[in-house]
């Protein structure tokens, strides 16, 4: 995929055009762009920036990492990656979670990261689910589970492609402007691209893969503009974009995910393991009692309560509070593989930089003290999940 390469093709300096009048007609360069940021291929170049870290960790001797993303990247790739990252590595558990997308790393255990709802506080929780994978043979129904969740997310980007669009949400435009003090060539900038995305989607929906089909996508045909465009322009519409996003999500109809219990019901129909990712941003599922393995007290995008999560689990665990069943404590690295294959000069660094296994939280001063008090390190919690997971 090379949603952040220029769509010219070449190194060629053009002249910029004017942002005010971007012309409503799909232009052979609209095409080409559609094609490039919906293309799954990777370059030669693109599998060398995934298989190179940019940082390396000789002496970490145990790599636990249950919270990532491959999206399209192979496998064979992304182990490039991990073994150049952890050279010394002795033990492991390694288990990709796509959103609601079954996958497998090293063929031994599978996850998904499930998006479901919680009618008790009303609202969308996400869920770690781990496998054996040789569990899964009688899995059809969570399989249907995760293809209606999937399918159902995936609408997300036409609800942002209309909202964009059409006339009768310009009270929601106007909000996002105000909120982001964009003028009205940036509302229509917007639009327009959005315009001509969706209809070379609807021309192209049977060539398109549905691993494409994401909210990302109006940001990454924006994006590619930018060969065109003033950067600095295109930094307003991105901006713009991203809120109108926000007002789009907070929007989103979420009686059509299935309950929170139903999906943990199910996974532990089938021996599965579950873990709440990133819970302050969700803070009352912690109250709510729900069958977990364990919570996720770090995340690159959730690191304010750290130390509070990992006294909370703490304490739940001094008072048995979940029987005889200990809860466990996991960093989540939330990496987010095809940020890897991006060029360096236009890249998200709050993204870009996130990598598999890579914890700093486990070392940190701060919070050491608490993970000795609860019997936490990366090398326990791999054998504890392992023996769940097995069991």
């Amino acid at each position: 995929m090379t949603s952040n390469s220029q769509p010219t093709g070449s190194d060629e300096k053009m002249e910029k055009l004017d942002p005010g009048n971007p012309g409503k007609e799909i232009t052979e360069l609209d095409v080409r762009i559609f094609k490039e940021i919906t293309d799954l291929a990777i370059t030669t170049q693109q599998k060398a920036r995934v298989a190179t870290p940019t940082r390396v960790f000789p002496s970490q001797k145990f790599v636990m990492a249950v919270h990532w993303h491959p999206e399209h990247i192979p496998m064979e790739i992304i182990r490039q990656r991990i073994d150049n990252t952890f050279p010394g590595k002795q033990d492991e558990l390694i288990i990709p979670t796509q959103h609601n997308r079954l996958m497998s790393y090293d063929g031994q255990y599978s996850g998904v990261e499930v998006d479901c709802y919680s009618r008790g506080f009303k609202r969308k929780v996400q869920l770690l689910l781990h496998f054996k994978t040789d569990k899964l043979e009688r899995a059809d129904t969570l399989k249907l589970i995760l293809n209606h969740t999937f399918k159902y997310r995936s609408s997300q980007v036409f609800e942002l492609m209309e909202t964009l669009i059409n006339p009768k949400w310009d009270d929601y435009l106007q909000l996002a402007a105000e909120g982001t003090g964009v003028n009205e060539k940036v509302v229509n900038f917007a639009r327009i691209h959005a315009g001509k995305l969706r209809e070379q989607l609807r021309q192209n929906q049977s060539a398109v893969s549905a691993e494409i089909i994401k909210n990302r996508l109006v940001s990454d045909y924006i994006e590619a503009q930018r060969a065109l465009f003033p950067d600095n322009f295109i930094n307003k519409v991105q901006v713009f974009v991203k809120h109108v996003k926000k007002i789009v999500k907070d929007n989103f109809s979420l009686n059509y995910f299935y309950r929170t219990s139903e999906v943990i019901e199910e996974a532990r129909s089938l021996g599965g393991g579950i873990v709440v990712p990133h819970p302050e941003q969700f803070w009352p599922i912690l109250l709510c009692d729900y069958d977990v393995d364990g919570y996720e007290v770090w995340n690159p995008q959730s690191q304010e309560y750290t130390e509070f999560l990992i006294n909370v689990i703490n304490r739940q665990n001094k008072s048995m509070r979940f029987g005889n069943k200990k809860l466990l404590l996991f960093m989540g690295d939330d990496t987010h593989l095809s940020e890897k294959i991006k060029d360096p000069t236009h890249i998200e660094a709050s993204k870009y930089y996130r990598d598999i296994g890579v914890q700093p939280a486990w070392e940190d001063l701060s919070i050491k003290q608490s993970l000795i008090m609860g019997d936490f390190s990366p090398e326990k919690m791999i054998k504890h999940y392992r023996d769940r997971l097995n069991g």
